[in-house]
C-alpha cells in the first residue's frame, strides 16, 4: 500500500498549511507559510517541523481541518532535494522538496504526471 499524506489548514495562530508525508511511521511534516504552489514558477517557503504521530492524518479541529489527503510517492532523493507526487482528492500534482541551507522551498514542477482521475 502506497503512504499516504495530508494537507492540514490551519486557521491559528495564523493561518498556514501543513504537509505531511508518511514515512517510516511517522508523518514528515513542512509548515507551507503561503500553501502549495500553483505554477512552476512560484516557489514557496517550507519549514521542516517536528514529526508527528500517523493519528494526525485524519486528525480535525476547530482550527485544523484537512485541505487534501491521499497518497504519495517517490520519485527520487538526495541530500539537497526529494522529487515525489501526491495523488490527492483532486488529481496527481509532482512536486520538489529542495533544501536552501537551513530551510526548504517547496516547487511544482514542469513536468506533470498524467491525468489519473476517472
Amino acid at each position: 500500500m502506497a503512504p499516504a499524506f495530508v494537507l492540514h489548514h490551519h486557521r491559528k495562530p495564523r493561518p498556514h498549511f501543513d504537509l505531511r508525508l508518511e514515512e517510516d511511521g511517522v508523518l514528515r511534516s513542512w509548515a507551507v507559510p503561503r500553501g502549495l504552489p500553483d505554477s512552476p514558477s512560484d516557489n514557496r517557503l517550507a519549514i521542516a517541523v517536528p514529526d508527528h504521530d500517523l493519528d494526525h492524518l485524519t486528525y480535525e479541529d476547530v482550527d485544523k481541518s484537512i485541505a487534501d489527503i491521499g497518497t504519495w510517492e517517490e520519485h527520487d532523493r538526495t541530500d539537497r532535494r526529494m522529487l515525489f507526487t501526491l495523488h490527492g482528492r483532486a488529481g496527481s500534482r509532482r512536486y520538489a522538496l529542495i533544501r536552501t541551507g537551513e530551510g526548504w522551498l517547496l516547487h511544482l514542477t514542469k513536468e506533470q504526471p498524467p491525468d489519473q482521475r476517472r
